[in-house]
């Protein structure tokens, strides 16, 4: 479906949902944005948070850095849950309730402290949120997608600890011009999906995208972003990958259209045969929605836009210019 995007304030190629945060949606942490979500089964826990995103413990002995711990980590908000298991594009997200100075923020990267076994190379990277403002969240990735079965830890100072681990490796691949999707795990194409995208106009976001979270039914009212009575009603088995609204999920629609031509106001249909239970099923937050011969590319601050930033334009935007490897101390 279709959103109204913020700057240019003309329609975009997204879905959108038409209440305020439902319960399921409301743990999600800020920097997913996930807004205007609802769910009538908001009791199943599957996004990043679903294990305990706001449940902290306290951080073990470390050695401190060189610099001050700022204030702004005591209020600071992670998107993954402890003891989550998450898809290889899921970056670690840190939002704060109020915009960090430039001047304070190598001192938070220094703070914010990520070990993994193996060892990894990554870097934090100054994002700026679509629905948050400039200062309000970084995030950390590899130089690639992170390997199965890696576990990382996350030290927010001297505040809280959180663990979690990568689970098997899943891209779904959109090419909107072939009307299918490619599903390959752990490197192997395993199921090759009719689809039906974006309709010329509202084309569906180009680029690399990452499952956010999912949930049974969602509410999608097109009033809601500027198109009239286009639609509104439940939609089943929504798998969100934008905080614009963007998601892959069941339409009746794809039962005529999927594999032949693009006809939704942005999201990407399934149909109703199973093929759609079947593919929200197998999904897992942080797991990577790849979109091929569309037009505009998604940003990086809506919902987990970070890949389509090369490594030296990721670099560009921390505030210490640099990445680091280290061995976790899972406590």
């Amino acid at each position: 479906m279709s959103t109204l995007d913020s700057t240019s304030h003309r329609p975009r190629r997204l879905c959108s949902v038409a209440a305020a945060l439902a319960a399921a949606c409301a743990i999600v942490l800020s920097a997913t944005g996930c807004a205007t979500t609802t769910s009538s089964a908001a009791t199943e826990p599957t996004g990043p948070a679903a294990t305990g995103a706001h449940r902290t413990t306290p951080a073990p002995g470390r050695t401190a850095p060189a610099v001050p711990e700022p204030a702004a980590l005591a209020g600071a908000r992670v998107n993954v849950g402890e003891g989550a298991t998450v898809g290889v594009g899921m970056p670690i997200s840190v939002t704060f309730p109020r915009p960090v100075p430039e001047a304070q923020r190598a001192a938070v990267e220094h703070w914010l402290t990520v070990g993994t076994e193996p060892s990894v190379t990554g870097a934090w990277s100054w994002v700026k949120d679509r629905d948050l403002l400039d200062g309000q969240r970084v995030d950390y990735r590899p130089p690639a997608y992170w390997k199965p079965g890696t576990r990382v830890t996350l030290r927010v100072g001297t505040h809280a600890v959180r663990h979690f681990t990568v689970g098997r490796s899943l891209t779904a691949t959109v090419d909107v011009r072939s009307h299918t999707m490619t599903v390959t795990q752990d490197g192997e194409p395993t199921t090759r999906i009719p689809v039906t995208a974006g309709r010329p106009g509202l084309d569906t976001w180009n680029g690399t995208m990452v499952v956010l979270d999912k949930q049974p039914r969602v509410y999608m009212d097109s009033q809601t972003v500027g198109l009239g009575d286009a639609y509104h009603g439940y939609y089943a088995w929504a798998v969100h990958v934008t905080t614009s609204g963007t998601y892959v999920h069941q339409n009746p629609n794809a039962n005529t259209y999927a594999g032949r031509s693009n006809v939704t106001h942005g999201c990407v249909g399934l149909a109703t045969d199973g093929t759609a239970e079947r593919f929200y099923r197998r999904v897992i937050p942080g797991d990577v929605i790849r979109v091929t011969g569309s037009k505009e590319t998604v940003a990086a601050g809506n919902g987990y836009g970070d890949w389509n930033l090369t490594w030296s334009q990721w670099l560009a935007h921390s505030a210490t210019r640099k990445g680091g490897t280290g061995p976790s101390t899972r406590s």
